[in-house]
């Protein structure tokens, strides 16, 4: 009662029912927000403020900025929503508000379609090689789509289209990447979409900001060959996972292609089903290739793992005690 109360109270003022309605369709920072209303930024940040101690919104940091948008507590965004939802449609300030939010998204729009102009002949050139995507993200949504998906975490989202891939079958998605140019492509994809129960966060894969046991599922798409320590990133993963819950990697099978490591970064020529069946054992998973894409020259492979309780595990909890440890 008292948490509900709180709520109406920081939600009972004009510029904070704004803001309110203002974040529960996109993720904005301080700046965009002072743009919108037209009110200076302490103000908006004091507002803000209220809501965040009223448990109506949350806060996160990315790099330089902070984004604001409805609460992930169970009751925030349901109260929240409510109050929105009872602004009237045809309110003259809520209109020249929304207005203003879909400026704010095209000029995201705009610097996203710059981003890929400078990066599209290096993305065709990977993507010509191997097997047309659709394919493989239909893999990936039938082996985690059969029933509704309560959390989903793509770590290593780039433009977010797992997250888009998978949004009807999952009650909430969170993709992570540690490149802040991605982030913001795949916030214009999400936004575009509508998938307000998706988000993205700029995240290590080495050190998820995730509880324990608190994830249903997780995607790694094409991330791997790029990692240092893929066993580290498995493990991590691990960690989070919910016993039952499932693992999906999708990468590409050994290879020859140099070029891949010479002008795309990649650290790894492919991985093999022996390598990743281990790691995804040393953390306490059952694993099994899943999946062979064959493509010219590159074919993708699609591992499902599975976490395993505590006991049936064989002593995954000390796993996992050792991986927390070496964090």
């Amino acid at each position: 009662m008292e948490q509900l109360l709180a709520g109406l109270r920081a939600a009972g003022e004009p510029t904070r029912l704004r803001l309110l309605a203002l974040c529960a369709r996109a993720e904005l920072t301080v700046t965009e927000l002072t743009l919108i209303l037209r009110q200076s930024q302490p103000r908006v940040s004091r507002h803000l403020k209220l809501l965040c101690e009223a448990g109506l919104m949350s806060r996160f940091r990315e790099g330089q900025w902070a984004f604001y948008r409805l609460a992930d507590t169970a009751d925030g965004p349901r109260l929240g929503r409510a109050i929105v939802e009872l602004i009237p449609e045809y309110d003259p300030t809520y209109l020249r508000d929304l207005e203003r939010l879909e400026e704010i998204k095209e000029s995201r729009s705009l610097a996203a379609a710059a981003y890929f102009r400078e990066n599209a002949e290096r993305w065709d050139q990977i993507r010509s090689m191997y097997v047309p995507e659709p394919e493989v993200e239909a893999c990936v949504r039938d082996l985690l789509g059969s029933g509704k998906v309560a959390n989903l975490l793509d770590v290593g989202t780039g433009t977010g289209r797992i997250l888009e891939v998978m949004a009807p079958d999952v009650e909430r998605g969170i993709g992570i990447d540690f490149s802040h140019e991605m982030l913001a492509v795949a916030r214009v994809n999400l936004g575009k979409s509508g998938l307000e129960h998706c988000q993205v966060r700029h995240g290590d894969m080495y050190a998820l900001e995730f509880d324990d046991d608190s994830q249903d599922a997780v995607v790694f798409h094409q991330v791997l060959h790029y990692a240092d320590e893929p066993q580290a990133a498995i493990s991590e993963a691990a960690r989070v996972l919910r016993p039952g819950g499932r693992l999906v990697i999708v990468d590409f099978a050994p290879h020859t292609e140099r070029i891949l490591l010479e002008d795309h970064a990649h650290r790894r020529l492919g991985l093999s089903d022996e390598e990743v069946t281990q790691w995804c054992r040393n953390a306490g998973m059952r694993c099994e290739l899943a999946r062979e894409l064959q493509g010219e020259p590159l074919t993708v492979n699609v591992w499902l793992a599975t976490a395993m309780s505590a006991v049936a595990s064989n002593g995954s909890s000390s796993s996992r005690s050792s991986v927390a440890a070496a964090r």
